[in-house]
This record gives structure tokens, sequence and C-alpha cells, in this order.
């Protein structure tokens, strides 16, 4: 046993994921760096707890609340909070307080704490206060797009809405998909190929640099539990 995971897209602009996990028999797992804000949601021994995720540049150890049940929300890419610049959440988050069952706080107002089926409605109603905010430039960066204004301006605006780089955002997503198609059997060397690799080498230092895991391990569902979705569950 270790983390189970449920993990759907979600036809929002605003959300990437919605996911559930109960953690069972685990009291740890390796992180792997990622791009996104997040909002995460979970109850143990009676408790209920909340917090905002950020970005992250590299992979970890983080601890996990052994008989834990979560929901959580990966924003899209560039969504950010009013209240807190994303920078300052990078490779961090901070806790919310006084949340219950039934609601939570953030940016000063009480909002109904969701499930993963009221995932969507939380954000729109978050968006529609103003409290989950993007810069369109950033859409359009995302795009493939080259807005009408200086490369020293977008890195400067993609930069604050993301807390990363273009380069480090493409680096991280890189990195995951190449994990994911590992996991599922893909050969080294053709991941290598389909991602733009320089060689095997050069994916295996991104691996252990953003994931902490080999592509051997990857393949064999080797090394502990770890903070990636795999066909719809995180192994032990």
């Amino acid at each position: 046993m270790g983390l189970r995971f449920e993990t759907r897209r979600s036809d929002s602009p605003w959300v990437d994921t919605v996911w559930t996990c109960t953690s069972e028999r685990v009291t740890a797992m390796t992180s792997v760096a990622g791009t996104r804000l997040g909002l995460v949601f979970w109850e143990q021994d009676g408790r209920v707890y909340a917090a905002v995720t950020g970005p992250e540049t590299r992979t970890g150890t983080a601890p996990v609340p052994e008989g834990a049940t979560f929901t959580g929300i990966e924003f899209a890419v560039g969504t950010s909070l009013r209240a807190v610049p994303t920078a300052a959440l990078v490779d961090g988050g901070i806790g919310l307080p006084d949340t219950t069952r039934r609601t939570f706080r953030l940016d000063g107002a009480r909002r109904r704490t969701p499930g993963p089926d009221g995932a969507e409605a939380l954000v729109e109603r978050l968006v529609r206060a103003g409290t989950v905010v993007r810069d369109p430039l950033v859409a359009e960066v995302l795009r493939g797009r080259r807005p009408a204004v200086s490369g020293r301006t977008v890195e400067r605006r993609f930069r604050a809405a993301t807390g990363l780089t273009r380069g480090a955002v493409r680096q991280i997503e890189r990195a995951r998909t190449a994990a994911v198609l590992l996991a599922a059997g893909d050969p080294a060397a053709d991941v290598v190929a389909e991602l733009g690799y320089f060689d095997e080498p050069h994916l295996a230092r991104a691996l252990r640099s953003y994931v902490g895991r080999t592509a051997g391990q990857l393949r064999e569902g080797a090394g502990g539990a770890i903070a990636l979705a795999v066909d719809q569950r995180l192994t032990s």
C-alpha cells in the first residue's frame, strides 16, 4: 500500500487537474518538480487542513500525513493569487487558517471547502471575486504566440505570474512527461527522440534533478512513493 491517487483533467481554463488521494502506511514520498499553483485540502484524525502549494523547481522528499484523505486542485500554468506573489510560493506554500469540513479562509474571506466534484465551482467563485487572477500575456506565450512587447517584458511578466522562467517551465514539464512515458514502458531512446533530449545521459540528468528517479526505477515502479500520477495512482 502507499499513496492511492485518482486524477482527472479539468475543462476549466483556470484549472489543469483535480485529484484525490488516500495515504496508507506511508509517511514520506518523493516530490516531483512542478510548474503550477495548487490548493490542497486534507483530513486526518478528524481534523481538516488546507494549504496553497507553489511551483517546485527540484525533486525532494516530502512528509505525508499517514491515514489522511486529500483533495487537490492544480491550477493552469500562469494562474496566480491576488494576495500572494507566486514567487513567494516557489518551493514552498502556506497553510490556510480556520479550515473546517464546511469552510476555509482565503484572501480575507471564508469559502466553502470543496470536494473533488466542487473544485471548478470553487475556482469560478474565486475568479469572480478577483482572488484568482492571470496575466493574458502569459497565456499567449504558452500558446506559442509572440506578444508585441520586448522579450525582457515577456520574461518579467512570465516570472511574476508563474514564479519561474520560461526555460524552467519547459524543462520541468518535459521531465515530467518523460517520467510518465518511461513509467508506461516506453524505451529511454524513444523518449529522448520524442522529447528532444540530446541523449540518454541528458535525460538521466533531468530525471535526477526534477523527478528523483532513474529511467529503470520508473519502468519498474521502484523507489518508494512518488508524487507523480501514473495510470491514475502513485505507487510505493
